[in-house]
C-alpha cells in the first residue's frame, strides 16, 4: 500500500498531519511531505486521513506490494 497525493488538488492544509504526523509532514512552506509510507502501526491513522481530506488529493494505491 501507498500513499497517492493529486498534488493539484492538495491545498496542504494539514489535517492529514494532524490525523496522522508520523507520516505527513507540512514543510516550513506549508508543502506536504510523506515521511513514510503507512505500516502496521500506521495505516489506520493514513485511512482516516485519507478519508478527512477536504479536497479528496489523498488516496492509497491498495496494489502496492512490499
Amino acid at each position: 500500500m501507498r500513499i497517492v497525493v493529486d498534488w493539484d488538488l492538495c491545498e496542504a492544509n494539514g489535517i492529514c498531519e494532524a490525523v496522522a504526523p508520523d507520516v505527513f509532514e507540512l514543510d516550513e512552506d506549508e508543502n506536504l511531505l510523506i515521511k513514510a509510507q503507512p505500516n502496521a502501526e500506521t495505516v489506520d491513522a493514513v485511512r482516516q486521513a485519507v478519508a478527512s481530506c477536504p479536497k479528496a488529493a489523498l488516496s492509497l494505491d491498495e496494489s502496492e506490494q512490499r
